[in-house]
Protein backbone atom coordinates (compact mmCIF):
# COMPACT_ATOMS: atom_id res chain seq x y z
CA UNK A 1 0.00 0.00 0.00
CA UNK A 2 1.17 3.27 -1.17
CA UNK A 3 2.14 6.37 1.35
CA UNK A 4 0.89 9.77 0.13
CA UNK A 5 2.74 13.27 1.44
CA UNK A 6 0.54 16.20 0.64
CA UNK A 7 1.94 19.55 0.54
CA UNK A 8 0.41 22.56 0.18
CA UNK A 9 0.73 26.33 0.57
CA UNK A 10 1.30 29.47 -1.32
CA UNK A 11 3.34 30.42 -3.98
CA UNK A 12 7.54 31.15 -2.59
CA UNK A 13 7.18 29.09 0.54
CA UNK A 14 10.08 26.66 -0.14
CA UNK A 15 7.21 23.52 -0.99
CA UNK A 16 9.38 22.35 -3.90
CA UNK A 17 12.08 22.45 -2.57
CA UNK A 18 11.50 21.08 1.17
CA UNK A 19 9.59 18.28 -0.69
CA UNK A 20 12.72 16.97 -2.88
CA UNK A 21 14.66 16.79 0.22
CA UNK A 22 11.97 14.94 2.39
CA UNK A 23 11.34 12.91 -0.67
CA UNK A 24 14.77 11.69 -1.14
CA UNK A 25 15.31 11.06 2.77
CA UNK A 26 12.26 9.04 2.55
CA UNK A 27 12.98 7.31 -0.84
CA UNK A 28 9.64 8.73 -1.98
CA UNK A 29 8.71 9.54 -5.42
CA UNK A 30 8.74 13.67 -5.51
CA UNK A 31 5.77 14.75 -7.69
CA UNK A 32 6.22 18.82 -8.92
CA UNK A 33 2.34 19.33 -9.85
CA UNK A 34 3.36 22.58 -10.24
CA UNK A 35 6.14 22.13 -13.14
CA UNK A 36 2.38 20.58 -14.75
CA UNK A 37 0.32 23.98 -14.67
CA UNK A 38 3.53 25.57 -15.90
CA UNK A 39 3.93 23.33 -18.73
CA UNK A 40 0.25 23.85 -19.84
CA UNK A 41 0.94 27.76 -19.38
CA UNK A 42 4.17 27.35 -21.57
CA UNK A 43 2.35 25.65 -24.14
CA UNK A 44 -0.64 28.25 -23.91
CA UNK A 45 1.64 31.26 -24.00
CA UNK A 46 3.99 30.23 -26.88
CA UNK A 47 1.11 29.14 -29.17
CA UNK A 48 -0.86 32.47 -28.68
CA UNK A 49 -3.80 30.79 -26.79
CA UNK A 50 -6.84 32.71 -25.67
CA UNK A 51 -7.59 30.96 -22.34
CA UNK A 52 -10.65 32.63 -21.60
CA UNK A 53 -12.49 31.65 -24.84
CA UNK A 54 -13.50 28.25 -24.04
CA UNK A 55 -13.33 26.44 -27.55
CA UNK A 56 -10.16 27.44 -28.20
CA UNK A 57 -8.62 26.08 -24.62
CA UNK A 58 -10.67 23.05 -24.90
CA UNK A 59 -8.76 22.57 -28.58
CA UNK A 60 -5.28 23.50 -27.10
CA UNK A 61 -5.70 21.20 -23.91
CA UNK A 62 -6.67 18.30 -26.60
CA UNK A 63 -3.42 18.73 -28.40
CA UNK A 64 -1.39 18.33 -25.36
CA UNK A 65 0.56 15.63 -24.09
CA UNK A 66 2.24 16.06 -20.47
CA UNK A 67 5.09 13.58 -19.38
CA UNK A 68 7.06 13.51 -15.73
CA UNK A 69 10.41 11.63 -16.03
CA UNK A 70 12.89 10.76 -13.96
CA UNK A 71 16.11 10.98 -15.38
CA UNK A 72 19.45 10.70 -13.45
CA UNK A 73 17.19 11.20 -10.11
CA UNK A 74 15.86 14.60 -11.50
CA UNK A 75 12.35 15.18 -12.54
CA UNK A 76 11.97 16.33 -15.89
CA UNK A 77 8.72 17.72 -17.47
CA UNK A 78 8.23 16.70 -21.41
CA UNK A 79 5.76 18.88 -23.55
CA UNK A 80 4.29 17.21 -26.82
CA UNK A 81 7.22 14.89 -26.21
CA UNK A 82 9.61 17.81 -25.65
CA UNK A 83 12.30 18.35 -22.62
CA UNK A 84 10.69 22.22 -21.56
CA UNK A 85 11.84 21.72 -17.56
CA UNK A 86 14.25 24.94 -18.04
CA UNK A 87 11.43 27.08 -19.97
CA UNK A 88 8.77 26.41 -17.91
CA UNK A 89 10.84 28.38 -14.90
CA UNK A 90 10.25 31.86 -16.00
CA UNK A 91 8.78 34.74 -14.63
CA UNK A 92 6.00 34.83 -17.64
CA UNK A 93 5.10 30.93 -17.34
CA UNK A 94 4.44 31.11 -13.93
CA UNK A 95 2.19 34.12 -14.21
CA UNK A 96 0.35 31.86 -16.48
CA UNK A 97 0.61 28.55 -14.42
CA UNK A 98 -1.76 30.41 -12.09
CA UNK A 99 -4.10 32.30 -14.87
CA UNK A 100 -4.42 28.13 -15.78
CA UNK A 101 -4.58 26.56 -12.54
CA UNK A 102 -7.81 28.16 -11.99
CA UNK A 103 -9.64 27.02 -14.83
CA UNK A 104 -11.43 23.90 -14.31
CA UNK A 105 -10.97 21.69 -17.74
CA UNK A 106 -6.80 21.78 -16.77
CA UNK A 107 -7.37 21.08 -13.23
CA UNK A 108 -9.75 17.85 -14.59
CA UNK A 109 -6.91 17.13 -17.37
CA UNK A 110 -4.42 16.77 -14.64
CA UNK A 111 -6.40 15.32 -12.24
CA UNK A 112 -6.22 11.74 -12.80
CA UNK A 113 -2.63 11.68 -13.88
CA UNK A 114 -1.64 12.85 -10.24
CA UNK A 115 -4.10 10.55 -8.32
CA UNK A 116 -2.73 7.53 -10.50
CA UNK A 117 0.87 8.61 -10.00
CA UNK A 118 -0.09 8.49 -5.88
CA UNK A 119 -1.95 5.38 -6.55
CA UNK A 120 1.01 3.29 -7.68
CA UNK A 121 4.14 4.69 -5.32
CA UNK A 122 4.87 6.15 -2.47
CA UNK A 123 5.15 10.14 -3.73
CA UNK A 124 5.45 13.44 -1.85
CA UNK A 125 3.73 16.08 -3.64
CA UNK A 126 3.42 19.66 -3.82
CA UNK A 127 0.66 22.15 -5.01
CA UNK A 128 -2.06 24.26 -3.83
CA UNK A 129 -4.78 22.21 -3.20
CA UNK A 130 -3.48 18.33 -2.91
CA UNK A 131 -4.50 17.84 0.97
CA UNK A 132 -8.00 19.47 0.24
CA UNK A 133 -8.14 18.13 -3.55
CA UNK A 134 -6.01 15.61 -5.13
CA UNK A 135 -4.95 13.53 -2.13
CA UNK A 136 -7.78 14.11 0.51
CA UNK A 137 -6.88 10.62 2.05
CA UNK A 138 -3.40 11.37 1.94
CA UNK A 139 -1.56 9.74 4.89
CA UNK A 140 0.47 13.00 6.15
CA UNK A 141 -0.88 16.51 4.68
CA UNK A 142 1.74 19.85 5.06
CA UNK A 143 0.45 23.64 4.85
CA UNK A 144 3.61 25.00 4.53
CA UNK A 145 3.84 28.56 4.68
CA UNK A 146 5.78 31.90 5.00
CA UNK A 147 5.63 35.99 5.65
CA UNK A 148 5.23 37.76 1.97
CA UNK A 149 8.16 39.48 2.84
CA UNK A 150 10.13 36.46 2.96
CA UNK A 151 8.94 34.55 0.23
CA UNK A 152 10.02 37.72 -1.94
CA UNK A 153 13.24 37.82 -0.44
CA UNK A 154 13.71 34.25 -1.32
CA UNK A 155 13.05 34.60 -4.87
CA UNK A 156 14.57 38.30 -5.26
CA UNK A 157 18.04 36.29 -4.17
CA UNK A 158 17.41 33.03 -6.52
CA UNK A 159 16.94 35.70 -9.40
CA UNK A 160 19.79 37.82 -8.80
CA UNK A 161 21.95 34.36 -8.22
CA UNK A 162 20.38 33.57 -11.98
CA UNK A 163 22.47 37.28 -13.23
CA UNK A 164 18.66 38.72 -13.74
CA UNK A 165 17.83 42.13 -13.02
CA UNK A 166 14.59 42.34 -10.57
CA UNK A 167 13.19 44.74 -8.37
CA UNK A 168 11.83 42.85 -4.93
CA UNK A 169 9.05 45.10 -4.39
CA UNK A 170 7.89 43.93 -8.07
CA UNK A 171 8.61 40.84 -6.65
CA UNK A 172 6.27 41.55 -3.16
CA UNK A 173 3.64 42.49 -4.64
CA UNK A 174 3.05 39.78 -7.76
CA UNK A 175 3.45 37.53 -4.73
CA UNK A 176 0.71 38.84 -3.14
CA UNK A 177 -1.44 39.05 -6.49
CA UNK A 178 -0.95 35.26 -7.10
CA UNK A 179 -1.90 34.53 -2.96
CA UNK A 180 -5.27 36.33 -3.48
CA UNK A 181 -5.84 34.93 -6.87
CA UNK A 182 -5.36 31.64 -5.12
CA UNK A 183 -7.34 31.70 -2.39
CA UNK A 184 -10.11 33.74 -4.04
CA UNK A 185 -10.52 31.57 -7.35
CA UNK A 186 -13.59 29.46 -7.46
CA UNK A 187 -12.23 26.06 -8.38
CA UNK A 188 -9.53 24.39 -5.82
CA UNK A 189 -8.96 27.52 -3.81
CA UNK A 190 -5.39 27.44 -1.77
CA UNK A 191 -6.67 26.98 1.72
CA UNK A 192 -5.40 24.63 4.28
CA UNK A 193 -6.81 21.16 4.71
CA UNK A 194 -8.56 20.23 8.27
CA UNK A 195 -6.29 17.49 9.40
CA UNK A 196 -2.69 19.51 7.91
CA UNK A 197 -0.20 20.28 10.29
CA UNK A 198 0.77 24.17 9.91
CA UNK A 199 4.11 25.08 9.22
CA UNK A 200 5.77 28.38 8.81
CA UNK A 201 9.13 28.47 7.29
CA UNK A 202 10.16 31.87 7.57
CA UNK A 203 12.61 31.53 10.35
CA UNK A 204 13.60 27.96 9.47
CA UNK A 205 16.15 26.48 7.20
CA UNK A 206 15.45 24.56 4.04
CA UNK A 207 17.17 21.39 5.99
CA UNK A 208 15.17 22.44 8.85
CA UNK A 209 11.85 22.13 7.08
CA UNK A 210 12.67 18.56 5.34
CA UNK A 211 13.67 17.72 8.60
CA UNK A 212 10.76 17.88 10.40
CA UNK A 213 8.48 16.75 7.41
CA UNK A 214 10.97 13.70 7.12
CA UNK A 215 9.95 12.80 10.91
CA UNK A 216 6.21 13.87 10.61
CA UNK A 217 6.16 11.53 7.97
CA UNK A 218 8.01 8.47 9.82
CA UNK A 219 5.95 8.89 13.13
CA UNK A 220 2.74 8.18 11.00
CA UNK A 221 4.21 5.01 8.55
Amino acid sequence: MSFAIAIDGPAGAGKSSAAKKAAESLRFVYVDTGAMYRTIGLYMLENQVRVDEEEALKAALDRIRIELKYEEGVQRMYLNGEDVSDRIRTPEVSEKASVVAAIPAVREKLLNLQRDMAASQDVVMDGRDIGTNILPDAELKIYLTASVEERARRRYQELIQKGEECSIEDIQRDIADRDYRDIHRETAPLRQAEDAVYLDSSDMTLDEVAAEITCLAKERM
